[in-house]
């Protein structure tokens, strides 16, 4: 094995531990509050703190990126997220584990804006799709896994905690093992206000590759923080709800490298399409058979299959779009519109479950993945001659 391969496999392993980390703190935190009878609006809003966390980071990430290089930032990031899952057994209480989560979202993007730039830097462009997808690929393992930890709550609720946390340190050890490199240094990164002309910049480029991510994170955290709270209103056991979250998570896996390859060859674009408009079908399916446990969980298999994969996709697009003095830009701004996507989706989750009776909570996803298929499928892609006018006003 190649330094270079070596480095791509420790990478992908910290990314897939940090997703275990997250599959298991949504849904195991949303039973947690449900039975000590928090209300859902309540419990979507703490699930937004991790989000929150990485949109108040996000302007202050290229900078030390730039500086320090890749190691440090993903090494701070790694060690922030387990040492804040190890707190939470210390004080049950909202707002403290409010504080934590939002810790939680700054490590965790730290170490994902660090590994996914590291990333497509290095990878050349045929096999750009493969890389990403087995990034993808990984976190999506860990996310399936992690949700599989929330019947443990029924031992001792300070359990799943401890067992995430030790497993984030183990891999953080790993990460000493690389050498540092750092993004092609070619802009001025002295300021916020440069910052954000950059920001500016990346989106003229690539606005619409953006959109994938954000609705990958209005789907996933709903999904894991909002849905588990409407599988218990509908007599759904926690058991049940962990088993429906795990086959999501296996459809994204089984699809995760075949898309991404398929990608590679018929245009990023094209298949980004595709999965959208089948998911969007999907999700209207599991909204008629959401009483029927074999029947939403082949679903919910479906679905994932489709859309588990828009995230590292809409990094791929985006990376096509981008020239490669912005990609670290453009990554970032794949993370906020996650982000974005992630605070909009507990919350709006939480308060269709609390406020709209008789209507299926998978009716909102619908809609969103509809929305998104719509604006891609009217979007015209531009030339660089084009995009080069619509940036010179902002350089």
């Amino acid at each position: 094995m190649t330094k270079q391969q070596a480095r791509f496999w420790i990478l992908v392993s910290i990314v897939g531990i940090s997703g275990f980390s997250q599959g298991m703190l949504l849904p195991l935190i949303a039973v947690i509050f449900e039975n000590s009878g928090v209300s859902s609006d309540l419990n979507g809003l703490n699930a937004t703190a991790m989000y929150i966390g990485i949109l108040l980071i996000s302007p202050f990430m290229e900078q030390p990126l730039r500086k320090f290089g890749y190691k440090p930032v993903i090494i701070i990031g790694g060690l922030l997220v387990a040492l804040s899952l190890g707190l939470f057994p210390l004080w049950k209480s909202f707002w403290f584990w409010f504080i934590l989560r939002l810790f939680i979202g700054i490590g965790d993007h730290a170490l994902h804006f660090g590994a996914q730039t590291w990333i497509t830097s290095f990878s050349p462009e045929n096999k750009r799709g493969r890389n990403i997808s087995l990034y993808g690929l990984f976190f999506g393992i860990g996310f399936a896994v992690g949700p599989l930890l929330t019947p443990l709550v029924k031992i001792n609720e300070s359990l799943p905690f401890i067992l995430s946390s030790v497993l984030c340190f183990i891999g953080w050890l790993f990460l000493f093992l690389l050498k540092n490199d750092y993004p092609e240094q070619t802009l001025e990164v002295n300021s916020i206000r440069e910052t954000f002309k950059r920001f500016r910049r990346a989106w003229a480029y690539g606005w619409v590759a953006f959109l994938p991510p954000l609705g990958y994170g209005f789907l996933e955290a709903s999904l894991n923080g909002s849905f588990p709270v409407y599988g218990l209103r509908i007599n759904l056991t926690v058991t049940t709800i962990s088993i429906l979250l795990f086959a999501f998570a296996i459809g994204g896996i089984v699809f995760q490298l075949p898309l991404g390859i398929l990608s590679d060859k018929l245009g990023r674009r094209n298949v980004l399409l595709t999965i959208l408009f089948l998911g969007f079908l999907s999700f209207t399916i599991a909204s008629f058979l959401e009483h029927t446990v074999i029947g939403l969980t082949i679903s919910l298999f479906f679905a994932g299959m489709l859309v588990g994969s828009t995230f590292s996709l809409g990094i791929s697009y985006m990376t096509d779009l981008m020239p490669r003095n912005l990609l670290p830009t453009g990554n970032l701004l794949c993370g906020v519109a996650f982000s974005v996507g992630s605070l909009a989706g507990p919350y709006l989750g939480g308060l269709f479950i609390e406020y709209i009776q008789n209507v299926s909570y998978f009716l909102i996803i619908s809609i969103m993945l509809l929305f998104l298929f719509l604006t891609l499928f009217f979007y015209k892609p531009q030339t660089f001659t084009e995009f080069k006018k619509d940036t010179a006003s902002l350089q």
